[in-house]
C-alpha cells in the first residue's frame, strides 16, 4: 500500500476531506481523536496559532478552510530557517483586472494570464507568500522552492509547478470535489458556486 493510500484511509475513518495529504485538518482530527481535547474551545485544525500581523491581515480574507493551511505554511518554514509572510489573499475581480492590465495596457511586466473572475484569488482559495531575510524582501531565492515543497506536503498546490507563468510565491487549496477537474473546469465551477451563493468547500 502506498503512503498516500494509507493517509487517505485514515482520513476516511476520521471523517475529513480525503486527499491523501496530511494537512492541518487531518492532523487536527488526529489530535482530537488521540488527545481527546479541544484547544481554546476550537477544533484543533482551526486552533493553529496566529502568525505575524501582516500575514494575518491577508489570511483573514481567505476561505476558513484555507486559513489554517496558510498559517501552517508560515510555521513549517520557520524551523527550516526560512521567514515568509502571506502578502496577498482574496482579490476582487477589479483588482485582478488591474493586475492583468500590467504589462499589457499598463506599465510593468506581465504577472498573470487571467482576468478578474478567473483567478483562484478571486474566490479566497489562493494566497501568495514572500521570503524575507531579516526585513529584506527577496524577490528571487532558492528558498521559494523549499517553501513550495513544504506547501505541497501540506496538501496545497504550488504555482512553481505551473507551465505557462511559473509563480513560486503562489499556493492554493483545491477543493476535494475538484481533485479530478482541470484548472479551467474548477474555476468555472467556482464561478457557478459564487453566483449561486454556494460554499466552495467541501
Amino acid at each position: 500500500m502506498r503512503i498516500d493510500e494509507m493517509i487517505a484511509a485514515v482520513q476516511q475513518v476520521l471523517g475529513v476531506d480525503v486527499d491523501g495529504k496530511p494537512g492541518p485538518q487531518t492532523w487536527g482530527a488526529l489530535y482530537e481523536r488521540l488527545v481527546h481535547k479541544k484547544i481554546a474551545n476550537q477544533a484543533p485544525a482551526e486552533a493553529i496559532a496566529m502568525v505575524d500581523a501582516r500575514s494575518e491581515k491577508n489570511i483573514a480574507t481567505l476561505q476558513p478552510e484555507v486559513r489554517p493551511m496558510a498559517r501552517a505554511l508560515v510555521q513549517k518554514a520557520a524551523p527550516q530557517g526560512i521567514t515568509i509572510q502571506v502578502i496577498s489573499g482574496l482579490r476582487t475581480d477589479a483588482e485582478q483586472d488591474k493586475l492583468y492590465a500590467q504589462g499589457r495596457t499598463d506599465p510593468g511586466k506581465i504577472v498573470t494570464n487571467v482576468r478578474g473572475g478567473y483567478s483562484n484569488h478571486n474566490f479566497g482559495i489562493a494566497f501568495d507568500v514572500a521570503v524575507f531575510e531579516g526585513s529584506k524582501y527577496l524577490d528571487r531565492s532558492t528558498k521559494y522552492k523549499a517553501v513550495g515543497a513544504l506547501g505541497m506536503d501540506l496538501g496545497l498546490e504550488w504555482g512553481g509547478n505551473w507551465k505557462t507563468i511559473v509563480d513560486q510565491p503562489h499556493f492554493q487549496l483545491r477543493p476535494v470535489w475538484a481533485l479530478k477537474l482541470s484548472e479551467s473546469e474548477m474555476v468555472a465551477e467556482l464561478r457557478n458556486r459564487r453566483a449561486a451563493g454556494k460554499p466552495f468547500y467541501p
